[in-house]
């Protein structure tokens, strides 16, 4: 006897129950009339979207939703459906999955495990479950699991007990750098103590600061991969069991893991496309300078939106070289994206005359460099509201962590792509896309990075050489290292000591940037939180 099990990889938007319902009826229908499934299962709180936030604390939101599974529970026929919900209950909701089966809920799990670290805040929505859920599928009994009960030891193993056969988690596990492998390591691990294999389905796309890979899969009890989907593509796909003494999964596709740097430069373009599509902008903007950072926001965005979507404005000043404006025209026509000059000069002389007689006596400094760059956040802002594009800012993790970025100017803007890409990563990115169609100029890649707000600057006036400034943040921001354990791995005391310094005192200028969507393991916003009035460290 075999069992099918159809995966439903798919991109949900949080709180649009009514459309969220109209796609796993969709493709509940598709999953039993095309694929012949038993059944077919959802990711996480599919129903609602991921992460639902303080929608779950609102009454009407849970009544509704609550409402809509009663909906789609009528209307499922001929195959179970396996689904992620928020569940309303008295005192307090639970993050849940019910099965649906002939019109009815048939059983529910709640989910053991509240995660509360990092990215989730779990704990301040729902309360824990602690019964298992094994139901009859086809003969065989199956168990349920809820993302962050396959990462401690407790829910697989209890469900095991209770007679489950096979296991399926349902996931919202968002991404970062190398989390396939962690995630299935840590599958193996609870299998092994199992003895049951796992089907493990992910949610896809973008929401706000997180994105979301699918890469769902299927490990035999050896913890064997049998399947894989692909990563940052939706899916309703598949896959077979033999049942006889044992549940073996029967093999199928394996997609492999893509290479890191094509891995971050999907996650990137993912998080732009449903960012613009989900909050119904025309299209994206976005200044151009003839720099590497700019010129890889304009790939991405152009990859994710389509050329047409996607308008570029070179704003030069006096301190703009002639070789900046040439480089970002080539960039906006090898990619087919409209472009603008608008020079900055008129705005600047305006500004610097309406404060001459103010600032008479002081010397100039980074208030005129400030200046230059808030002249063109105006002009980006207006192009924004004019035409109904969000406006792409251009600076990435290594400048968000030191603070090397103009409060209302370049940090001026609706949605920060690289804002958790460090520089190293931005100059990989920039090759990688050059791999697939030469669109970045090799001077621009190969030129000392500047933010031409005076004469001959550098980068590197003012920062350590990202080959230095990098590892140092590395450790600093996402590993939480102390500057002694930075000094003892082999950094240069002075540089270590600044660099935390920059760190710390620019706290409340990354309270005030647009959100980016996390890939590294800790990213500024919802991950990494600290004091903006702190006297620790100083």
């Amino acid at each position: 006897m075999n069992l099918r099990i159809a995966i439903a990889q798919l991109d949900f938007l949080v709180g649009d129950l009514e459309g969220n319902a109209v796609r796993i009826l969709d493709s509940a229908r598709e999953a039993r009339d095309r694929l012949r499934a038993h059944a077919v299962v959802f990711p996480e709180l599919a129903l609602a979207g991921y992460p639902p936030e303080d929608l779950i604390l609102r009454r009407d939101f849970m009544t509704q939703a609550a409402r809509m599974l009663d909906d789609i529970a009528e209307q499922t026929r001929g195959i179970d459906v396996i689904l992620g919900f928020p569940e309303n209950r008295p005192g307090m909701p639970y993050n849940s999955a019910a099965v649906l089966r002939d019109g009815k809920i048939h059983a529910i799990y709640r989910k053991h495990a509240l995660p509360n670290y990092g990215v989730f805040d779990e704990k301040r929505y729902f309360l824990p479950g602690s019964e298992p859920c094994v139901f009859d599928l086809h003969g065989i009994p199956v168990g349920i699991t809820i993302c962050e009960d396959l990462w401690l030891p407790g829910a697989v193993e209890q469900a095991a007990e209770a007679g489950a056969r096979l296991i399926l988690n349902i996931n919202a596990s968002p991404y970062h750098t190398d989390k396939i492998r962690e995630r299935e390591e840590v599958a193996r691990e609870r299998i092994a103590v199992a003895g049951v294999p796992l089907v493990y389905v992910n949610l896809i796309g973008g929401q706000d600061e997180l994105v979301f890979d699918g890469a769902s899969f299927v490990l035999d009890r050896e913890g064997r991969v049998s399947f894989r989907a692909p990563e940052f593509e939706e899916a309703l796909v598949s896959v077979d069991f033999a049942c006889g003494e044992r549940v073996e999964p029967i093999q199928g596709d394996v997609a492999e893991p893509l290479p890191q740097v094509e891995s971050v430069y999907k996650a990137l373009v993912t998080a732009i496309r449903d960012y613009v599509r989900k909050n119904r902008f025309e299209g994206a903007v976005l200044g151009l300078s003839g720099g590497i950072d700019s010129a890889l926001t304009l790939a991405l965005a152009a990859d994710a939106l389509g050329a047409d979507r996607v308008e570029s404005v070179l704003m030069p000043s006096r301190y703009t070289a002639a070789m900046s404006i040439e480089d970002a025209r080539l960039e906006a026509e090898a990619l087919g994206c409209r472009y603008h000059v608008i020079p900055i000069e008129p705005a600047f002389d305006a500004f610097l005359g309406m404060l001459e007689e103010s600032f008479a006596g002081l010397p100039p400094d980074t208030t005129e460099e400030n200046i230059q760059a808030r002249c063109r956040g105006v002009i980006l802002m207006a192009f924004s509201n004019k035409k109904r594009k969000i406006l792409l800012t251009t600076g990435n993790k290594s400048e968000m962590s030191v603070g090397y970025a103009t409060l209302y100017g370049d940090m001026a803007g609706g949605f920060a792509p690289l804002k958790d890409v460090p520089k190293l990563l931005v100059y990989r990115l920039a090759e990688f896309r050059n791999s697939l169609s030469p669109v970045i100029p090799e001077r621009v890649i190969a030129r000392p990075p500047s933010a031409e707000l005076k004469p001959d600057q550098k980068d590197e006036d003012s920062l350590p050489p990202y080959s230095i400034l990098d590892p140092i943040l590395e450790m600093y921001v996402e590993f939480d290292k102390s500057v002694d354990d930075i000094i003892a791995a082999g950094f240069p005391e002075r540089e270590a000591r600044r660099v935390a310094q920059m760190v710390d005192r620019n706290e409340y200028k990354r309270r005030q940037a647009p959100p980016g969507v996390k890939i590294t393991r800790r990213a500024f916003g919802r991950d990494r939180r600290y004091p903006i009035t702190c006297g620790y460290g100083q």
